[in-house]
Order: C-alpha cells, then structure tokens, then sequence
C-alpha cells in the first residue's frame, strides 16, 4: 500500500456515538482497526459500547455485540434504561456446553480449559463470518484472559483476533474490566487505541467519572482527562477546554454596571474580553455589584449567564428587587439565564460545558460564577481548580465575554479575611470589600485594586446599600486601614459626612430627627428624657 493510499485509509473515522468523545478522539476512531476500553467495572463500558454499535446501526451498517460476560436480558436491561431498542444489533452470547462443567479427568488429553477456550474461539469467528458486520464490539476481555491461562497464549491470541478483523474491514472494541494485574500493558501494544474510564469516589455527593486516551496510533488526540456523566440516553463527555483553539474577539469596549460612580472606579467601565474578580467578606455587597452589569446589559438587549453555587433564584430576585433591579422580566424573556449549582451533583467539566453552550449557542455576552468557593468545592485540589479556571478566563476573554467572578473571604471583619485559594494573577480586573467601622456602624468600602488594562481610580469608597439603590460615596480620605480589616479614623464627623452622598446625609438626619419627636411625644415634650411629673 502507498503512502497516499495510508493517508486515505487512516483519514476515514467512524462516529463513536457518544456525545463530546468524537472531540477527543477527534472525529471519531479510525476505521477498520481494534480498540481497547478499560475501565473498573461500573464505568460505563458497556453502555459506551452499545452507542457505538447503535451510531453504525443508524447509518446502515450490520453490527455485532459478542458478549461472554454479560447475557442477552442484561444487555436488555441495559438498553431500556436509556430507552434504546437493540432489534438492529446482532447479540451473539456464547454459552458454553454442557461438557465444560464435566470432570477435569474426563479429558484425557487437554486441560477442560482449553478446550472451552478453542470452543470459544471459534464460535466467534464463526459468527462474525456469518454476519459480516462493520462494526464489532467483544465484551470482555478478561474471560478470554481466564481461559488462556497463560499470558503468552493469551497475546498470541488476541493478536490473532486483531487480524483477522483487518481482512474482514471491521472496527473493534474489545472490553476489559481490568480485574487483572493493572500493570499489565500487554495489550497496549497490540490495540490502535486504548480509552481509559475511572470512577472517582468523593467523600460527599456523587462519584466523579473521568476517561483519558492515552493512546490513538498515528493520529493528534485531546490528551488529559476528560469528565462524563451517565445520564438516560448514555455516556456523555465534556471535553478539557483549550483556550489557544479559539480566536480572539473581534468586540472593543467596555461593559456598563449602569451606575455611573462605580463605572469611573474603573476608567469609565470593564473592558469587553475581561476577567473580573470581585472578591470580599460575606454581605458586602459582591453579588449585587455583579448582577449591576447583568441588569444593565439585558436593558441594553444583551444576553447574560448567572452560574450560581449559594443563592436560590427567590432570593436572588428578591434582594435585587430591593435594590431597584427588577430581574424578573428579563428571565421571563431568556435575555437573562439562571443556574443553580449544586457542588456536590456537578463535575468541573460539565460546568464549563454548560458556560461552552450559553457563550457559543446562546450568543450570551456577560457571565457571572458566584462563587467559586461552590466551584473550589467540586474540585479535587485547588492546583486543579486554578489551572481550569485559567483555561476557563482564556477562552471567555478571547470570546470577548464579560467575565465576574465572586469570590467570599473568611471572616467578616478584622486583618484576617483572607480568601480560601488566591486566584488575583488570574483575573485581569480585581474589585476589594472591605467592612469598616465609623460611629458605632458598620459599613463597606470598595476599591478597584487591579486593572490589567487601561487607568482605574485607586481611592477607597463608601458602598451604600439601601432605599432601593446602590450608590458610591466620595473617597474615605480621613481614614487610614480600611484596606486591612482595622480602620483608623483621624478626621472629624464633619469630614465623614462628607465622605457620604448628601441625600443619604439628609435622609439620616430625617431619620433622627424624626426618632427625637417620637421621644419627646412619649415624654411629654421633654428633650432630656424625663417623664412629666
């Protein structure tokens, strides 16, 4: 065969059935070739198998499911848990004869091992002569193994197996539920490819799967792991997000909060194709903050996506309601999206999937993850976490997506707020809250401390939440520490009043106005308190 004769042959792929694994292999498995899936029993293997043989089904081609661990009403039971029929794929289940179960010392010549196995051997080729199939799956691997006994039996074997199914133009996979040694590459060598399945058992919620190829002969392949879930309808795979595979973003600009003191914090806005991280202690005003540019975009007609790990769509509403940002008209349209998280159900993987489809299927332009402490919560190590959330913040900025991520410190006040993994370096832009105390109240200060391009204001300001809006006060001058948890006030009542928004000022002198009246009314119109005698 010649090298452009290779090149045809290797360049024709089959469809693998499953959704995102034609990503990873990519295109699907080069025909006419023997695969090998490994994986702990329970990963998936069979049902992976039989989306493979139903993919060639529904395109025409004759299939053939060899299964010697397995009977035909598993299999069944299998297909109609994910609403499948199997009238088009041929079941050949070898059940062994009845002279198998007799005496070893009724065979005078051959251990009874052998010959079941010879017997075995030949029922499948047999079949596989008699249906002519394109696409073959053998399921499993380690009752061949048991019956070969031996190890250079068994490569022999297998090797023989792999071509005869070349001259037959079949493609294969071969199941192995690695029940033997798992050092044991025997195998590796022999298949075109080898799929690895892992079940990763978590100390709380539900079990993660991950597969990895670690080897496709001749062909460029996603490497690393993968996450998948089974779900009715089958396997399906969400493959590891490469930032580099996807262009740069043709938008310029920059993204509105609709408030026009917290757009001059950052030069006039948040650059179009930016990180944002906000971060600060729980209540300070992180979650409304981001919502503000959700709001103000779906009044300019574009979409948005909230990714939400601590807080239900009620009170989401609620709170922004209170705020004078009335969110229910926008979700009812789908101009805004909401989707509740919950760490212990999800991968990482499949979170990403799902930003994947809002950003590239839904044309959404602002996302907003709050927080990633419910991410950090899903993830293994945090070593992992920051270099998904790498990837993550790439592929958004070169989509020219507005990014905000939440992130809550611990504590509330004092110098010791930190947060639970740094992910600043990451972020292009990094918002600071702070509480501080003036006068016996607490209230909140923000600065922008990071903006990767462009000027920004370095000021602290006042962060105002109430009387339905969100307003930002003049620069905390008078105060030193407010950054650091122990604010130092040096300046004088009048000073700080200053540092407030006027009408605030005016509506808290109403207020106490108003709370003296009421005093002097219960006391008989005395200032100091005493009653009338």
């Amino acid at each position: 065969m010649s090298v452009a004769e290779t090149d045809v042959h290797q360049a024709v792929r089959v469809k693998t059935g499953v959704s995102g694994l034609d990503d990873v292999t990519p295109g699907g498995w080069p025909s006419n070739h023997l695969y090998l899936i490994e994986g702990d029993p329970g990963a998936g293997k069979t049902t992976l198998a039989l989306q493979f043989l139903l993919e060639g089904s529904r395109s025409g081609e004759r299939v053939l499911y060899v299964t010697l661990s397995e009977s035909r009403h598993e299999l069944q039971a299998v297909a109609r848990s994910h609403n499948w029929p199997l009238d088009a794929i041929e079941i050949f289940e070898f059940v062994p004869s009845p002279e198998t179960l007799k005496a070893e010392n009724e065979y005078s010549a051959l251990h009874p091992s052998e010959v079941e196995f010879q017997d075995t051997m030949q029922s499948i080729l047999e079949k596989i002569d008699e249906v002519r199939p394109s696409r073959v799956v053998i399921d499993s691997l380690s009752e061949i193994r048991m019956l070969a006994r031996e190890s250079i039996r068994y490569r022999r074997q297998v090797l023989a197996l792999k071509h005869f199914f070349l001259t037959r133009s079949c493609t294969v996979l071969m199941l192995d539920d690695r029940t033997s040694d798992h050092r044991d590459l025997q195998l590796h060598s022999i298949a075109h490819g080898v799929l690895l399945m892992e079940r990763l058992p978590r100390d709380y919620g539900i079990e993660r799967r991950h597969l990895r190829l670690t080897k496709l002969r001749g062909s460029v392949f996603r490497e690393g792991f993968h996450d998948y879930t089974i779900e009715t309808g089958g396997l399906k795979v969400f493959p590891r997000l490469v930032a580099k595979e996807h262009r740069p973003p043709s938008r310029t600009g920059v993204a509105s909060s609709g408030i026009p003191a917290f757009d001059a914090l950052w030069g006039g806005g948040v650059p179009w194709g930016s990180s944002t991280l906000i971060t600060g202690p729980a209540g300070s005003g992180k979650s409304s903050l981001s919502i503000s540019y959700a709001f103000a975009a779906a009044k300019r007609g574009e979409s948005s996506a909230l990714f939400h790990f601590d807080e239900t769509l009620g009170p989401l509403l609620e709170r922004s309601r209170s705020l004078g940002m009335d969110l229910s008209p926008y979700f009812d349209s789908g101009v805004m999206e909401v989707r509740q998280v919950d760490p212990a159900e999800v991968s990482p993987g499949e979170l990403v999937a799902d930003i994947r489809d809002a950003v590239e299927e839904r044309g959404v332009r602002i996302v907003i993850i709050d927080s990633l402490n419910g991410l950090l919560a899903a993830m293994a190590e945090e070593q992992q976490m920051a270099l998904q959330m790498h990837e993550l913040c790439s592929y958004l900025n070169q989509k020219g997506v507005a990014t905000f991520l939440v992130l809550a410190q611990a504590g509330i006040l004092g110098p010791n707020t930190a947060p639970p993994v740094d992910l600043s370096y990451l972020a292009d832009n990094v918002l600071l809250l702070r509480y501080f105390e003036s006068e016996g109240a607490v209230k909140k200060a923000l600065s922008v401390v990071k903006k990767r391009s462009g000027r920004h204001e370095g000021t602290i300001r006042e962060l105002r939440m109430q009387d339905g809006s969100m307003e930002i006060g003049e620069p905390l001058r008078e105060f030193s520490g407010v950054l650091s948890g122990v604010p130092i006030f040096s300046g004088s009542s009048v000073a700080l009043e200053r540092a407030m928004p006027q009408d605030h000022v005016k509506a808290d002198r109403r207020r106490a106005a108003k709370r003296g009246r009421t005093a002097a009314k219960k006391t008989g119109g005395r200032s100091n308190g005493r009653a009338k005698r």
